[in-house]
């Protein structure tokens, strides 16, 4: 009874709401049969606008969920996706700065050589290189902060030579 009084409608509110035929088929299908089962709740009055409430509270559902089920197409995921690789200009100069870092790393005294190197360079974790050089982790923190300052006069010096 519900369907022979209200079909052309309740498709037509899940049609306006979603703006996609079949996605409007599968949610009218699906208001009539929650109605259906929630029709021993229905007070009687007003089956119009209580059926109405039920399509268009589904077709809202839809629509806040949509976005998440659906798989995009090959084409659109990847016009979507950010470019992070290099262009060969940042590839060359980041060589360049590694290269550099590396040289003066090295040029540190002994134990900040190595440790320069592990955090800096390599990016280690302060824990392993602890863990690497059986050291404290105390130790190597406070090593680290030494060699930072020892990495800014080294390039600090640099920076002064070429100005």
């Amino acid at each position: 009874m519900l369907i022979d009084r209200y079909q052309n409608l309740i498709f037509s509110i899940c049609y306006k709401i979603t703006a996609d035929y079949f996605a409007a088929e599968d949610l009218a299908q699906e208001t009539f049969l929650s109605a259906y089962e929630k029709y021993s709740l229905f007070d009687g009055k007003n089956e119009k606008s209580w059926i109405c409430r039920i399509v268009t509270n589904k077709s809202l559902d839809y629509l806040k969920h949509s976005g998440r089920k659906q798989i995009p197409a090959e084409d659109t995921y990847f016009a979507y996706q950010e470019d992070e690789s290099q262009t060969p200009e940042e590839a060359c100069l980041e060589k360049e700065v590694r290269a550099e870092l590396y040289r003066c790393c090295k040029d540190l005294k002994p134990p900040y050589d190595e440790i320069a190197l592990d955090y800096y360079y390599y990016e280690m974790d302060v824990g392993e290189i602890a863990e690497k050089r059986n050291r404290n982790v105390k130790t190597v923190q406070t090593q680290i902060y030494r060699a930072r300052g020892m990495l800014r006069k080294h390039y600090g010096k640099k920076e002064g030579k070429s100005a």
